[in-house]
């Protein structure tokens, strides 16, 4: 592991400027990834994954976002600091991200080969011979089949774990040093996503690839991370190794995921009911002034503040950091000192 972190998200804030009002989106986020290593960024729908991912290569919407706040260090290069030309250069040769969707992703009218093609040309400034030639190393090199014939084909002609191979291909042509998967197994059958996951730390694995792969899925976060970032609201709220997290879980909403898995030694696959977190998340045009998780967290009403006090974020155990003022361990200490 490098001494030095090839990414480095520092107190990162997206705002998007609307006529309601200003949505933080993310608000002061820091992180940060090392050469070969997988970060798991996981959280609800609406939780701030995917726009930290945007914001990190520069794609969110402007108007109306806009980053306010905190650093995005990329091999020692501030990249919230660079020209849209300069971005350009990073983008898709240094940093790839393959999108939620791969049918919205790829353009219908243009051929696979098309678009990998232009990738593959506009970074690695191959003649088309040689570039056709990579291109179908790389469909090879993800598994697809036929990968001569799958050039000429339009999207909609291959099934969804196909595209997703594609979108594969075109993320790793220029073997990036950072590879951000946002949702890489959405809408994809279970035998395929782990076809797909499998795939992605071997790609990993032989290039020498760091990987962010954004997921509600804690079994995804399971296969592959080796450090987890759980997100609620636009803030990190829990951040630890992929087994200690799994292991001891600090903050309530890491708690309440984890306890939405079904367990099959328990009666779940008999009942088939899982444990569900009560509630909506916040609005992020009015984000209520203390622990934004209170009004769903099971815990609140038994401490003072929650409702008014926002936690920091902090170091409970090495490498371990959690944003509640009550962690688990700290709950269930109190639990043990009680009179009986």
């Amino acid at each position: 592991m490098s001494a030095t972190p090839l990414l480095e998200v520092r107190d990162l804030a997206t705002h998007f400027f609307t006529r309601e009002g200003v949505v933080r989106a993310v608000d002061g986020v820091s992180f940060s990834v090392d050469r070969g290593r997988t970060l798991g960024l996981v959280g609800e729908s609406g939780s701030g994954k995917s726009v930290t991912a945007l914001s990190i290569i520069g794609l969110i919407p402007q108007p109306p976002a806009r980053i306010v706040g905190g650093e995005v260090v990329f091999d020692g290069r501030d990249l919230t600091t660079l020209s849209e030309r300069e971005l350009e250069d990073v983008r898709g040769k240094r940093i790839a991200m393959i999108f939620q969707d791969p049918m919205t992703s790829l353009n219908p009218t243009l051929t696979i080969g098309t678009q990998l093609l232009e990738t593959i040309r506009r970074h690695l400034h191959l003649p088309k011979r040689e570039a056709r030639r990579r291109a179908i190393e790389l469909l090879d090199e993800v598994g697809l089949p036929n990968p001569e014939t799958r050039l000429d084909d339009y999207p909609h002609r291959l099934s969804g774990g196909m595209r997703q191979r594609v979108m594969i291909a075109m993320a790793v042509s220029c073997e990036p040093d950072l590879l951000i998967a946002d949702e890489p197994t959405t809408a994809l059958d279970v035998t395929v996503q782990a076809q797909v996951l499998d795939l992605l730390d071997e790609l990993r694995t032989q290039h020498d690839m760091a990987m962010i792969v954004i997921t509600h899925d804690m079994g995804v976060i399971a296969e592959v991370a080796d450090e987890v970032v759980v997100m609620y609201a636009g803030q990190i709220v829990e951040q630890a190794p992929v087994t200690e997290l799994f292991a001891r879980p600090e903050h309530p909403y890491t708690e309440a995921l984890l306890g939405a898995l079904p367990q099959l030694e328990d009666d779940t696959a008999r009942t088939g009911r899982l444990t569900a977190i009560p509630g909506r998340p916040p609005d992020l045009l009015d984000p209520p002034e203390g622990c934004r998780f209170a009004a769903r967290c099971p815990y609140a009403n038994e401490f003072d503040g929650c409702a008014t006090h926002m936690p920091a974020l902090r170091e409970l155990r090495p490498g371990h950091m959690v944003r509640s003022e009550h962690p688990t361990t700290e709950r269930a200490r109190r639990k043990e000192a009680a009179p009986a």
